[in-house]
This record gives C-alpha cells, sequence and structure tokens, in this order.
C-alpha cells in the first residue's frame, strides 16, 4: 500500500478511509516516529501509545472548529503527523523545526501550548466557556493521562466542570492504574448499550417528550432519573468523576480503533461534561518500549534495530544521586521526595537502598513542597530533587510553607539553565531570578561534579532554613588544571592585575575559563571571579570587584530579577564607577535546539565571551584615544 502518511493534508483526509486503510495509517506513524525519534530523540512510548486513539478523535471530531487539548503534549507526535505537518516532521525538535510538544505558533490545530502537566483540563473548560459565550459552536475534548490526574490543578479543574452544563468531553488515558473496577457481564453490557448512539439518542428523545407533557411529565422523568441512578448504582461502583459531576464511560480498549471511534461519536451526543475512560499500552507496536516503556520515554536517540540507546555518560543526576545515598548512610533523617521523575533525577538508587525514606508524590510539585516543609517541622531533613522548570510551580510553597515556617528543606533542583531540544516549555532559566525573591533562602550552582558533591554535603550539615544546590542536565564540562573545588561563596582566577573582571557562575564558568585562556594568548588578560554561592551574594565578592576598570556578567538565566541584575545592583550600592556589562537572556521563552547551539547564539559560549570582552576593549581604547586627543 503506498504512503498514507504523504497523501494527508488535514485531519480530513483520513475520513474516507477504509478499515484496512486505517489499520494500515496506524502502523506508519507508528513506524515513522521510531524511525524519526531514533535520529532526533524525544518521547517514544508515550506517542506509540495513543496512535489508535488519536486517529479516532480525528476521525469523530473536526479540528480546529472542535478543540483537541493535549495534557503535557508528550503524546501529541500522532497529532502532528495527522493535522498537516508530516513533511516537516523529520526536524521535529531540530532547531527551526517542528516543536516535541504542542505549540499556538506552529499551528491552528493545536490549540494550547504546553509542557508541563495537569493543565488541559482547566485550559479546555475556558475555551469551552469562551465558545458558548461567543455562541461558537463545536466540541472541546480533553486528552490527559492518569500520571498527569495526580497533578491537584487537574482536579481543581474536574471540580470547576462538573458543575457546568457543558460538553466538555475528558479522555483518560490510563496506561498503568485501574480507576474503578465495574462489577460482572451486566455492568459491561450497560456500558455498552449506553456508549451506543441509539441509546443516547433514544435516552434524549424520551426526556425531552416527557418535560413537554403539562405537570405529570415532569414529575415521569425525575422518577425514571431517579430509577436509572438506583439502577447504576446496583452494578457500578460510583467513580470520583461521577461525583465531581461528569459522566463516567468505561474502560475502553485504547488500541480497538472501531470502537473508539463509535463511542467518540456516542459521548459527542451527551449534554453534561464526559469522563471517557480509555487503557492503552506505552510503546505499543515496538518491543523494546512495550517491555521497558520507562527508558524509552524520553530518549536523545537509539538504534531500531537493537533497542540500543547508547552509552551513558555520567551526569549532574547521576552524581547529585550517588551522593545523596552517601549522606543518607550517615544521616537517617534525610529522605527524599520527587515529583514522579526517580530516573531523571537520580533518585533511582536511593529508592532502592532507603524505601521507607523515598516518597514519590506524583506529578504534584506544589503538593511535594509543602509535604517536605511537614517532613522538616516534623524533624526530619527532605531534599526535593525536581527539575527548574517544574519547581516554578511551587512558588506560594517555597514561600508560605518553607520560609515562613523557617523549615530546613533542600531543593536539588536539576536542569538549571538551557535544556536544548525540548524547548521554551522546558527551559530551566527562571529559578535562580524567582528564588531571588524568596525570603532567607541560600543557593549554591556547581560547575562540576566534584563541587556538587562538596556543596551538597555543607547544604545538609550546615545551613538552617531552605536551600537549594542548582545544577544543569548532562556532563560536566571544560575543567582548568589549577581549579581547586570548594564551598566558599566565590572563589577568584586569573590575572589579579587586570583591569576587566568576568563574573559567572555554574557551568558557564568552564566556558569563562577557556574565553580567559584565548584572551591571554591574544594579549588581553583578564580575572574570572566565579560565585558559587549565588543567594545571598558575598559582600566580599562585591568589594573584590569594584577594583575593576570593566566587569562583565554573563548569566544563563534570564536577565530582568537574576543574579547579574542584582550583582549591578549591589555594585552601584559600593558607588561603583567602572564600566558594567550583563550578558544574560533577555527573551526567556527559547526555541528548541542543541543546547549548545542555543548557548552560542546566546554569546554564553567561550566564543560569545571572548567576542564581548574585545569589543569593550576596542572601545575604551578608543575612548582613551579620543581623550588624549582632546587634552
Amino acid at each position: 500500500m503506498k504512503n498514507l502518511l504523504e497523501s494527508i493534508h488535514s485531519p480530513q483526509d483520513i475520513k474516507n478511509f477504509s478499515e484496512k486503510e486505517l489499520t494500515f495509517l496506524c502502523e506508519e506513524i507508528r513506524t515513522t516516529i521510531i524511525e524519526t525519534v531514533s535520529r532526533n530523540g524525544g518521547h517514544l512510548a508515550s506517542n506509540l501509545g495513543v496512535v489508535e486513539l488519536t486517529v479516532a478523535l480525528l476521525l469523530a471530531f473536526s479540528p480546529p472548529c472542535d478543540s483537541i487539548v493535549w495534557d503535557v503534549g508528550h503524546q501529541s507526535y500522532p497529532y502532528k503527523l495527522l493535522t498537516g505537518r508530516y513533511e516537516k516532521f523529520s526536524t521535529i525538535r531540530q532547531e527551526n523545526g517542528l516543536s516535541g510538544f504542542p505549540n499556538r505558533e506552529e499551528s491552528e490545530y493545536d490549540m494550547f501550548t504546553c509542557g508541563h502537566s495537569s493543565t488541559s483540563i482547566s485550559s479546555a473548560l475556558g475555551l469551552s466557556e469562551a465558545n458558548a459565550l461567543q455562541g461558537k459552536e463545536g466540541h472541546v475534548v480533553v486528552v490527559i493521562g492518569d500520571g498527569a490526574l495526580t497533578g491537584g490543578l487537574a482536579y481543581e479543574g474536574l471540580n470547576n466542570a462538573g458543575r457546568l452544563h457543558r460538553n466538555l468531553i475528558v479522555i483518560l488515558n490510563d496506561n498503568t492504574m485501574s480507576i474503578s473496577k465495574n462489577v460482572g457481564s451486566m455492568a459491561r453490557y450497560l456500558t455498552y448499550i449506553r456508549t451506543k448512539p441509539g441509546y443516547i439518542k433514544a435516552k434524549n428523545n424520551v426526556e425531552n417528550s416527557l418535560r413537554k407533557l403539562p405537570v405529570v411529565g415532569v414529575r415521569i422523568a425525575k422518577v425514571m432519573k431517579k430509577a436509572k441512578r438506583a439502577i447504576k448504582k446496583i452494578f457500578y461502583n460510583t467513580t470520583i468523576f461521577d461525583d465531581f459531576g461528569f459522566a463516567y464511560y468505561g474502560p475502553f480498549d485504547g488500541h480497538d480503533l472501531k470502537e473508539l471511534k463509535e463511542t467518540l461519536e456516542s459521548v459527542k451526543l451527551i449534554r453534561k461534561p464526559v469522563l471517557l475512560h480509555v487503557r492503552t499500552n506505552k510503546g505499543k507496536g515496538y518491543q523494546y518500549a512495550e517491555q521497558d516503556p520507562s527508558i524509552y520515554h524520553g530518549l536523545s536517540g537509539f538504534d531500531v534495530t537493537t533497542g540500543d540507546t547508547g552509552e551513558h555518560s555520567q551526569s549532574f543526576s547521576d552524581v547529585f544521586g550517588r551522593a545523596l545515598c552517601q549522606l543518607a548512610e550517615e544521616n537517617p533523617k534525610i529522605c527524599a521526595i520527587t515529583a514522579a521523575m526517580q530516573d531523571g533525577t537520580g533518585l533511582s538508587q536511593f529508592r532502592e537502598k532507603f524505601r521507607s525514606r523515598f516518597f514519590d508524590v506524583g506529578i504534584s510539585e506544589e503538593h511535594a513542597v509543602t509535604f517536605a516543609g511537614g517532613l522538616a517541622v516534623g524533624g526530619m531533613l527532605p531534599v526535593f530533587a525536581v527539575y527548574s522548570t517544574f519547581l516554578q510551580r511551587s512558588y506560594d510553597q517555597l514561600i508560605h510553607d518553607i520560609a515562613l515556617q523557617k523549615a530546613k528543606v533542600l531543593l536539588a533542583v536539576d536542569r538549571a539553565g538551557v535544556v536544548g531540544e525540548d524547548g521554551k516549555t522546558h527551559q530551566g532559566v527562571f529559578d535562580a531570578a524567582f528564588l531571588q525573591t524568596v525570603p532567607n533562602i541560600t543557593v549554591y550552582s556547581p560547575s562540576y561534579f566534584q563541587e556538587l558533591r562538596q556543596q551538597l554535603v555543607y547544604l545538609a550539615n550546615n545551613i538552617e532554613g531552605l536551600c537549594a544546590i542548582r545544577y544543569p542536565r548532562g556532563k560536566e564540562l571544560y575543567r582548568p588544571s589549577y581549579f581547586q573545588s570548594s564551598t566558599a561563596p566565590f572563589s577568584l582566577h586569573g590575572d589579579q592585575t587586570s583591569p576587566l573582571l568576568v563574573v559567572t557562575y555554574g557551568r558557564l564558568f568552564s566556558f569563562a575559563a577557556e574565553a580567559a585562556e584565548e584572551l591571554q594568548e591574544k594579549g588581553v588578560p583578564v580575572k574570572l571571579l566565579k560565585l558559587n554561592r549565588i543567594i545571598p551574594i558575598h559582600p566580599e565578592a562585591v568589594k573584590a570587584a569594584c577594583g575593576s576598570r570593566h566587569i562583565f556578567f554573563f548569566e544563563e538565566g534570564v536577565k530582568t530579577g537574576g543574579i547579574g541584575e542584582h550583582f549591578g545592583f549591589l555594585l552601584q550600592e559600593r558607588k561603583f564607577s567602572g564600566e558594567y556589562s550583563l550578558r544574560a537572556i533577555d527573551k526567556p521563552f527559547l526555541e528548541h535546539g542543541p543546547m549548545f547551539q542555543t548557548l552560542e547564539a546566546l554569546g554564553l559560549t567561550k566564543q560569545g565571551m571572548v567576542q564581548t570582552v574585545l569589543l569593550a576593549k576596542e572601545g575604551l581604547e578608543r575612548e582613551m584615544e579620543n581623550s588624549e586627543k582632546k587634552n
């Protein structure tokens, strides 16, 4: 059979496909995703699991008139392929290519840009209400995973939606857990007939006809409704979704395309919020991903034939995990907390060794921080390992439930800085700025593995109150031979007699060290100030900088409210009279692309630093020449 994906330019193109063609289409989608992710990296298992569901959605609904909202969005690859993006699919997650997540700027079919969990129900409800207020027709459909339902925001959305009489359809894509268990063959039969179009049409017609009868009709309708509920309670365990005000149907086989399409056509007719429970298998259609979906969830690439994901080089996450285990062996009060990111944050070994002190709270970062506050007030020493981009969700809890309580909690902020291909929803460029506003917090930012170990031990043993250690994704970079790791708040390096000073922190110090060596070779010596503790900045670090003629601050974070901006303020307080240049991120919603290419484009690698210093030196020399001529 010919390549069907090549013939699809909009979702409408699949509506006339035969069953045989649809089956072949699903196979073709899986093959395309597997081959593309093997080259580009990305999310594999989650996308393979929703192929039939995606096809069924586009057979039953007509976006963009109907809105389909994906929670998190790491399972939207099949949707992209079927909404006119097949020709560009080979560019996914690459610079100037398709995003790995839904992106409103990329396509009219993407209704909501997302990359964080549990947002879909609230945003979809907003879309539904906006349609109603403007008299627009069209259904609003949510696809949310069972993991995302551990997030509190999902329940806030359910609670609000269940009280409104909107035809909001929430599809629960369940690939690991059962929500409720139906009892016996009768229950399955009732589920079957209640989702038939004929049943729902007949039910609506009877209720409408009865209500038109004077006086007695309304009473009969109410009696019938009560009787229906009573029968339902006999055969069904009431689900939490029923209690929220949703009509619950399921579970259904998420890989039975015919049943899915028929069911979706049916629930479109229901005049209230609906929750459709669908069971799918992560990694469906690729043996290795089916056997171990966690390994094949997010990848940087792999061998399709063997499933080999390549050699695993040591990362900051790995070093953190091992160091925390060593600390926990010595201190029985240390607990580890993750928000469903055990493997990604390096806590797998901790979980195995200290099971009673390991807590996976699900995708609920807000709860994780407040839970950590409770552990701390209760006498334990909690360590919450979390990606920088997800820590954003816990801002209020950091202030109210940790800092205000003066509770000793340690944040291990992983993926701090530019992360690369996952793009603007996942860049860790905000944490340094917003953590500055949290009262009495202490934040360290190591550049190397040994620093991470030392600073982690130091924070665990010495700091009272909220503290954090933030580190980048991946491995450590260039380390100059003279460098010695330290827990000191700052350190000075390079030519101390130079009037030119480069200030930075975290992994950018590696680039600064390389830049200093190249500048030295060009006859432009510079001195380096490395901030180990970025919050609060030590007064002596500012004092040491004030003796320079020109200070260059390079920061892998947002400029507004960042460490560099605050350093400049502290210089002003000390009446610094020289030049101060800050290179940080002006536009923080960074697009996806290779991490180092992004850093280079921002002028934050060695070459950018060298050019910045040389241009400033040339400008300074011109000013001096002009001044001499005037005199």
